[in-house]
């Protein structure tokens, strides 16, 4: 049986990301997704953003980003409506309700946040979102065409 290189950044990252969710389920009692507290926690600090504003921060592919946003706004957290600068295009905004559930999550995410960054120097963050945008990069730029049954 052939011995192969074990794979060492792809755990790591996918390790950081569940821990995160981990993190959120122990410290909040808000009972959203990672996906979601992301989404609730970005338009608390943006006050509101378009659909595309959103795919881009996170990278969800449309019909994922549209699922969230659909659970989100059945829960009466978000609002959807057309963008008056652009009929084409929606912006999403929080509901009253919503404003409590983004706080929180954002409040939860930016203490976790400034925990790492107390533990780890400039050079390191800089070199951590070096390496997260090299893989998003490189894994948005060799992305291989649907085939037409998909």
């Amino acid at each position: 049986m052939a011995t192969r290189e074990a794979l060492e950044l792809i755990p790591a990252l996918h390790r950081a990301t569940h821990n995160v969710s981990v993190y959120l389920e122990r410290n909040t009692s808000l009972h959203v997704t990672q996906a979601e507290a992301h989404i609730l926690s970005h338009l608390w600090a943006a006050g509101e953003a378009t659909i595309g504003e959103l795919h881009q921060a996170f990278g969800h592919k449309r019909s994922t980003l549209t699922s969230i946003l659909d659970r989100l706004a059945e829960r009466g957290l978000v609002h959807r409506e057309v963008s008056a600068s652009d009929r084409r295009s929606f912006v999403v905004r929080l509901s009253a309700p919503g404003r409590k559930f983004a706080q929180q999550s954002y409040q939860v995410l930016k203490k976790l946040e400034a925990a790492l960054a107390s533990q780890l120097t400039p050079a390191e963050i800089s070199g951590f979102l070096a390496t997260t945008g090299a893989i998003s990069g490189h894994a948005q730029s060799n992305r291989t065409p649907k085939r037409a049954s998909e």
